[in-house]
């Protein structure tokens, strides 16, 4: 049934939930990502010193510890690891107590690889054609590169590149030779991968620019804004703003499943989560809202369902999406 955002926010969620904090209290959530090469919804689990890796067919987690740990909640996600990536059958996540970025084993469970970074991280993404991982550092307007050691087994900080006014989210066109990042306000960037270049800069639409997704396939550039808005670009044709939808208040991380063409925005503030389909024109169409918790603002879906972070519940919220793919219009 659809909602509007306010009916929704009025609603607690009945869905099914996975319990991350064993110990009952609330964590910093922030980045959650899915990989389809190990099939398992990967959780940095902030405060509590792990990364968590969800079965989406079981719900089982696993656990890889040995990563900063902090007792108390206080809000927000500033402590341990908030942010991970996948590539090459290995995990890459960021610590944002030790200031470190990090190898992950996922098979062995353990950190193979260390190296300190040069400001405060926010994010981690894997670049396959250059294999790097590349770090935002909004608070040092920046994003640091380092190259992969062959074995895995070590990390090398060799570049850095300014973002002033930025960088905010960050995903990796790797077909397409890009990565893209926001301003703060109103801005989307476009970075060359080689050499490392900034090639554009697109006005977004958003009086705050917060979440980022890509679709390689049509192009599509999508951007959440904090003020309860989802944006699509074209970043083929110079980053055209071809439409825009309402959703709830308080966006932060959107995901986006390119093969039924879904988009998915939670609002932290408004405590829900709208589900959008894509038409090949662009045009967004609002399938659900649905009531989620106070301050879920980070999502991420295996193709098949929306896993919705809840920070001060401790756990992951399950959205079932049983709609079907976005018809062209």
């Amino acid at each position: 049934m659809f909602l509007t955002a306010a009916a929704a926010c009025a609603q607690p969620f009945k869905g099914q939930s996975i319990a991350i904090a064993d110990d009952g209290k609330g964590i910093g959530f922030d980045d959650l990502r899915y990989s389809p090469s190990l099939h398992r919804v990967l959780v940095p689990a902030g405060r509590t010193g792990t990364l968590v890796l969800i079965d989406p067919s079981t719900h089982q987690r696993t656990a890889v510890t040995k990563l900063s740990r902090e007792a108390a909640y206080g809000g927000g996600h500033g402590e341990g690891t908030t942010s991970v990536d996948e590539g090459e059958g290995a995990l890459y996540a960021i610590d944002r107590t030790s200031k470190e970025v990090v190898i992950i084993d996922p098979a062995a469970r353990r950190v193979t690889a260390r190296a300190k970074l040069g400001g405060s991280p926010d994010y981690v993404r894997y670049v396959a054609p250059t294999r790097e991982l590349w770090v935002t550092e909004p608070d040092s307007d920046r994003i640091e590169i380092f190259n992969i050691s062959p074995k895995r087994d070590a990390l090398a900080s060799v570049a850095a590149i300014a973002v002033p006014g930025g960088p905010e989210s960050l995903v990796i066109d790797a077909a397409g030779g890009r990565a893209y990042t926001h301003l703060w306000t109103g801005t989307t960037v476009a970075i060359d991968l080689r050499s490392r270049a900034i090639a554009a800069k697109w006005p977004n639409a958003c009086e705050g620019s917060r979440g980022i997704a890509y679709d390689e396939r049509s192009h599509f550039l999508f951007a959440g804004c904090a003020e309860g808005k989802a944006v699509v670009m074209d970043a083929a044709h110079g980053g055209k703003v071809l439409a825009t939808a309402s959703s709830g208040a308080g966006v932060d991380i959107i995901d986006y499943d390119p093969m039924r063409r879904h988009l998915y925005v939670p609002g932290g503030r408004s405590a829900t989560m709208t589900i959008f389909s894509v038409a090949t024109t662009g045009t967004l169409t609002p399938l659900a809202t649905t009531p989620t918790a106070r301050g879920a603002h980070c999502v991420t879906t295996d193709g098949k369902d929306a896993y919705v972070c809840d920070p001060d519940g401790g756990r992951i919220l399950i959205v079932r999406d049983s709609f079907p793919a976005a018809k062209p219009k």
